[in-house]
């Protein structure tokens, strides 16, 4: 009997010995699967056009958002044939070379008879200004997607600007050119407009029908946060275009007004089924005058800059350019270089 005790005793340990050591895999793989690396981490698609002539802009904003995240952004680099070679070459031999991207070519021929000459600012009438219309056809596998312009630094952690919330019906939230005392004070101070009455020309038939008063506040296509099932649903791009056609036809807004060409047809097509961006999140009016200037404190505790306008920061003259200066990478290649008084 006590043989067979010792052996019962004995089975016994050698059970319990053995599941301890069979359960510690198990326990550790458990809490290998809670840990989130950054591949399983969903990723954030940021899309910004490198353009002939200011990639530095660019560069400078990849590098500003890298810098300044924890999340898994994937950066889509847009540019023409010509032009991909360069930007590439550039992030491959800088320190960017670490961020996840992909470049994608945009054929400039989507806006052959869309886009009515304007002699007053040409570069406003380059092709990538329109990329973000047409999202949807070069960024197919994400729901939501953000693009920016390329002359703008972000100082926040862009996951913050990707969690926008869209009302439902909504394919896209901009920034409101009413949003902020601030910017009220800067808009005064060079003498833009800030209302429907500086982009459209409401002298025109066909901008009255719309039915929307001259005196509703614009919003900035700059800074987008875009819901891409809403936009190919509301066949965003197609309106787009048919007021881009009607304005080659009609010559219903121009550079010469406060925006650009690319600014209109989305205050059209966008008019009252948008969602609203945080303020802070989109600073704008940084290059609509050499003199005029933010407060330094208002600056700091901003998270995206942006200078729309003529005076770029990586140009002379321009303000605040110490702030977009911390995130430019010299290109290795040595064309594009910076100019400064004393260049």
């Amino acid at each position: 009997v006590n043989q067979i005790l010792l052996l019962l005793l004995v089975l016994t340990v050698c059970a319990i010995l053995y599941n301890k050591v069979h359960q510690v895999p198990s326990a550790l793989k458990n809490e290998t699967v809670d840990l989130e690396s950054p591949e399983e981490m969903e990723e954030v698609p940021v899309v910004i056009c490198a353009a002939a002539g200011r990639m530095g802009a660019a560069v400078a904003a990849i590098s500003s958002i890298y810098s300044n995240t924890e999340a898994n952004v994937l950066f889509y680099i847009v540019g023409l044939k010509t032009t991909i070679p360069h930007i590439r070459k550039w992030i491959e031999n800088s320190k960017l070379k670490e961020i996840k991207f992909k470049v994608v070519e945009f054929n400039p021929m989507v806006l052959k008879g869309k886009i009515r000459q304007d002699a007053s600012r040409p570069e406003l009438l380059q092709p990538l200004n329109f990329v973000r219309f047409y999202l949807p056809l070069l960024i197919q596998k994400h729901e939501k997607v953000i693009y920016l312009d390329d002359d703008i630094i972000v100082q926040g952690d862009i996951q913050e600007l990707y969690d926008t919330k869209l009302a439902p019906g909504h394919a896209a939230a901009f920034s409101d050119d009413c949003d902020l005392p601030s910017t009220h004070e800067m808009i005064r101070s060079v003498g833009m407009q800030n209302t429907y009455m500086g982009f459209l020309d409401y002298r025109k038939q066909a901008i009255r029908d719309l039915g929307i008063s001259p005196s509703t506040c614009s919003f900035n296509p700059g800074v987008i946060v875009a819901n891409m099932t809403e936009w190919k649903h509301q066949r965003i791009t197609k309106q787009l275009e048919k007021w881009m056609q009607r304005n080659v036809e009609e010559n219903l807004y121009s550079s010469t007004l406060g925006g650009g060409v690319a600014t209109s047809p989305m205050l059209i097509v966008f008019h009252g089924k948008y969602s609203s961006i945080n303020p802070m999140w989109h600073i704008r009016h940084l290059g609509w005058s050499p003199d005029a200037r933010y407060s330094e404190q208002f600056l700091q505790e901003a998270k995206l800059l942006h200078w729309n306008g003529r005076y770029k920061p990586w140009d002379y003259p321009s303000v605040h350019t110490d702030l977009w200066e911390n995130w430019f990478i010299p290109d290795p290649s040595g064309k594009f270089k910076l100019t400064r008084p004393d260049s």
